[in-house]
């Protein structure tokens, strides 16, 4: 980790503290030392097992889009990129670290990096597209639960989804209409070199078209391979469920009465969109926020919610970032059991 990445690291972390102890000044050392006391320490290890399996999931979908190229490419290399992924994800704004990490953790553990690159964007195109049908599910069916009682957060979900099915939708142009696309943005380019901010952007197109052409190739890949689309979408379907599950054995873990598994999967889905609109590393304060006031509409008790948060923060968040900072000092195990094949996943 360069020292780049090291400030934002610490930065991460700091802000966490701030958001973390602000909301410690709300209620009394007594209220969350009774709420600590009466733990149910078997539903936290169940909740830190749906995280450990989140990541063990998304190390399998790895593998399986290596399988062409690194065959011999070992679970124990493979759990090492979510978490590296994890790491760099919730240290950078917007989440932008992520994707290129986990590219150079392939690269470095003996994968071509053209095949890392590739098996990345994959990765991405099958979780974005799930992740929005996860959406359109819950607001479908859980929407009506904050659209009346809290309407601010309602508008807040609904520009999250936006912004996740844009991105959706912009992919399935470069790969269904690929021609018509790239028209478009040559056509968007020619209208704003008119403008002077417009000759500023002219830099980006040929950028923006590469990447589409690269994106193409990929997607034209997975089309002539529906049994591999299959087998990692399920298992997506499996990874998001088990992150967006954790909440409702924090909330068992502390004792809170009547917990509807459904509504908690729902509201932890609307933080995510939520979260995504924050440029903080993390989401931090933004994630605090949306889940005092999702969760607050059936934890009354304020330590509860407080510990609930904290706890929540831990499991889904830093414990990954920990987690990441120890792959990082993991090396890889070398890819020597058979020849290396040297072209796109």
């Amino acid at each position: 980790m360069n020292r780049k990445n090291s400030i934002y690291l610490g930065i991460a972390f700091l802000l966490g503290f701030i958001v973390i102890w602000n909301e410690l000044r709300k209620v009394s050392l007594n209220e969350i030392y009774t709420e600590l006391i009466s733990i149910q320490w078997l539903w936290l290890i169940v909740a830190v097992f749906c995280m450990l399996l989140h990541w063990g999931i998304e190390a399998r979908i790895t593998q399986l889009f290596l399988k062409r190229s690194n065959p011999e490419y070992t679970y124990k290399n493979a759990y090492r990129i979510p978490l590296i992924e994890h790491l760099f994800n919730a240290i950078t704004p917007f989440s932008t670290g992520g994707q290129p990490a986990q590219i150079v953790t392939m690269g470095k553990s003996g994968v071509d990096y053209g095949v890392a690159a590739s098996v990345s964007l994959m990765k991405f195109i099958v979780y974005q597209v799930w992740i929005v049908f996860n959406f359109i599910f819950c607001i479908i069916f859980g929407f009506k639960w904050v659209s009346d009682s809290l309407q601010n957060l309602s508008y807040l979900i609904l520009i999250g989804f936006s912004i996740h099915f844009i991105v959706v939708f912009c992919l399935l142009m470069v790969m269904f209409w690929h021609k018509l696309t790239q028209n478009i943005v040559n056509g968007t380019f020619f209208f704003l070199a008119h403008f002077k901010l417009g000759k500023r952007l002219a830099k980006f197109q040929q950028p923006i078209l590469d990447k589409m052409e690269t994106f193409y190739e990929q997607s034209r890949y997975m089309k002539n391979q529906p049994r591999l689309i299959i087998k990692t979408s399920i298992l997506t379907i499996l990874q998001l469920l088990m992150y967006y599950v954790v909440p409702y054995f924090v909330l068992l873990a502390l004792n809170t009465p009547d917990v509807n598994i459904f509504k908690v999967i729902v509201f932890h889905a609307f933080i995510v969109m939520i979260i995504s609109l924050f440029p903080i590393p993390g989401g931090t304060g933004g994630a605090e926020y949306s889940f005092t006031l999702l969760f607050g509409t059936f934890v009354f008790v304020k330590g509860k919610l407080v510990l609930a948060i904290f706890l929540w923060r831990i499991v889904t968040y830093y414990m990954g970032i920990i987690l990441g900072l120890l792959a990082l000092v993991v090396k890889p195990e070398p890819l020597n059991k058979t020849k290396r094949i040297k072209t796109k996943a």
